[in-house]
Formats: C-alpha cells, structure tokens, sequence
C-alpha cells in the first residue's frame, strides 16, 4: 500500500488494548514514583525528578490528553517540558489512552495532506503530538515498546508529503525528528533491523532531494546512521539500484552544496559516502561517481572551519584511491554487484513494499 493510506485498520482498530494500563502504568500514575528497579535495590535513576506539586500537574496534562477539550494545550505545555521532565515518556506510554489519543491527532490529518490543505494551526498540533511521540521514542524504557506497536508507520503519510508551504515542511521536520530520535540510538540493531522492513529509505531519500536545509540534514542523518549499522550497509549495498539510488541522491546533493554550501549538511553527507567506502563493491563503483567537487577544492572554504569533516572526506578519497587505475568506462549495473544493487525492486519489494509490506515483514 502507498504511505499515504496509513497504517492498517486493523492496527488502529487495536489501540486501546495496546495503550491499556499495567500494573506497571499504575504505579506511575498513581503512586507517583518512577518505576520499580531490581529488588533489593535502588530505583534506576533517569536523571533528576520533577518537584511533586510539579509531577502532579504534569500527571494531570498526561491525563488531559485524553480529554478533546483539554488536548490541544496539555499536548502544548508538555511538549515544551519534556526536556526538563525525564519520566514523562513512562507516564505516557504507560497511562490509559494517551499514545491513542495522540495517534488520534496524526490520524485526523491525514485527510489534508492530498490535495494538501493543512493550516498553520493544524501543523503545530500534529507536531506537538509527534513531539511527545519523539519524547517516548527516545526513553530506553519506552523505545522496545514503541517499536513493537508499530508507532513509527502512522509517520510515513506525512513524510510522503511533498508541498513545500511552511506547515508541510514542519510536519516533516517533527516527523523526522521521531525517526531520527530511534535511530540515535545506533547501539540497538532492533531498530535498523525494524526500518529496513519499511520503506523509511526512500522516503528520506526523497526529502534529501527535494527538502529544505534543515529536511536534507535530518532525513540525510537518519541514512547515515542506518549505513553506520552493519546490517544497514549490507542492504544498501546488497544490489545495484539500492545503492545507485542512494548515490545518485548524494551525488546531487553534492552539487546543491556547491551552489549553496551548509556545513553541517556537507559533513552528514561525507559520513555517508565514507560508510558506503567500507563496503567493497561500493568503493570500487565510488571510485568513478564520486562527485568531482569532492574531489578538488570546491569545499575547502567550509572544510577549512570543519576539522572533522575535511579528515573524513581525506579519509573517503584515500580509500577510493587505493588501487584506482580506473580510467576505464563505468561497468554495467550488474557485473560485480551481485546482480545490481537494486532501488527500483529493491526500495518497492525489498523495503517491504510500502506501510503495508513494512507491517507483514514485523
């Protein structure tokens, strides 16, 4: 099914078993305590707690979201405490309703997205709810868990948005900022092993092409750290057109940067070309694509302010010119790479055939 229908009817048909209350929820919610640790010892600690009389009104914004009349400013004033507030992801997850009702409000938009007609106002509200998704999207408790109901699929219709007005293009921004806040935490393979099941690449790589500064970086960030696990490369690189495509993109992405320079959106795209350079099958086809103004000094006003990233791109060229005789026409797609390391099969069947193929495959 295309990302713009959503997640399935039997998933959102199944929410209110899914978010009910444990026992566990409930010690959250009523005793006011941050959950139980090992016995005998002491609470896992999460960082500092919020004061009581403080915890009892975030207690009560948690429970406000369940509430329509009540939603749309406790969505507003938590989503701008969550920093300070290191067990809100808990109390969310865990208390009666609230993930649904905030899926509710994803849901509720998907009717604006085609044709495209989402207000100012409608945008923030969504991106309050996401924020509050991101916020249990990064809690170690919480993560496992959102991962296992399937949270992030309710994300894909927005990515799958393509008006560039400001609303669209912030909802892009907090939907991406959900998917960028699992993938941060690139020490669990569960959550590569769980987006390489959806079609979660070519929806960035998308918006690396088309997105606006701040999209490119985030959905360019998010491709480098599915390369970074072992996992991710091996699939990029498994076929032709998989990797051809993820070339391609950071090859135009390159000459963008040499029109328009951004540092910080140059160095997200080193790393990914210097990840795809372990792969040896991608080194041998990045030795002839790889775009020239990588090669010469088209950058080094911006290298010259960013260390880093001009030791990682020196590190890239090394690895390219490492037995480089290749004065020779590019080979064809398929000699060498496994049959062609492929995007257009690849990115339809192999990333799970959309939001649909991305549930079977979990």
């Amino acid at each position: 099914a295309p990302p713009s229908q959503g997640p399935s009817n039997h998933l959102i048909g199944h929410l209110p078993q899914m978010m009910s209350s444990s026992q566990e929820g409930m010690r959250y919610m009523q005793g006011h305590v941050a959950p139980a640790g090992p016995p005998g010892g002491a609470p896992p600690s999460q960082g500092p707690t919020a004061p009581p009389l403080e915890r009892e009104k975030v207690i009560q914004y948690v429970l406000d979201i369940t509430n329509e009349d009540t939603r749309e400013y406790a969505m507003l004033v938590l989503s701008k405490k969550r920093d300070s507030l290191p067990d809100l992801a808990p109390l969310i997850w865990y208390s009666y309703g609230t993930v649904a009702a905030l899926l509710q409000e994803i849901v509720a938009i998907y009717p604006l997205l085609f044709p495209p007609n989402l207000s100012a106002n409608a945008s923030n509200r969504a991106s309050n709810a996401l924020a509050l998704l991101q916020c249990v999207a990064s809690h170690a408790e919480t993560r496992p868990l959102f991962l296992q109901a399937h949270i992030p699929l309710f994300l894909y219709p927005l990515l799958n948005t393509n008006s560039k007005s400001r609303p669209f293009e912030y909802l892009r921004l907090t939907s991406l900022g959900v998917i960028g806040a699992l993938v941060k935490q690139s020490d669990e393979p569960t959550v590569i092993d769980f987006l390489l099941q959806t079609e979660i690449i070519p929806l960035c790589l998308r918006i690396m092409e088309t997105g606006n500064d701040l999209n490119k970086t985030v959905s360019t960030f998010i491709v480098q750290k599915i390369l970074i696990d072992e996992g991710g490369l091996q699939y990029i690189c498994q076929t032709y057109e998989r990797f051809s495509h993820v070339a391609l993109i950071l090859g135009k992405m390159v000459h963008g940067l040499a029109k328009i320079p951004s540092a910080r959106l140059l160095k997200h795209v080193v790393r990914c070309y210097l990840r795809l350079a372990d792969n040896a099958r991608a080194r041998d086809a990045l030795k002839q694509v790889l775009p020239e103004p990588l090669r010469d000094n088209t950058f080094a006003g911006l290298l010259k302010e960013d260390p880093s990233t001009k030791r990682w791109l020196q590190s890239l060229l090394a690895a390219l010119s490492e037995g480089a005789p290749n004065a020779l026409p590019a080979p064809a797609p398929a000699p060498g790479l496994n049959g062609g390391m492929g995007m257009g099969s690849g990115m339809g069947a192999g990333m799970g055939g959309g939001i649909g193929g991305g549930m079977g495959g979990m």
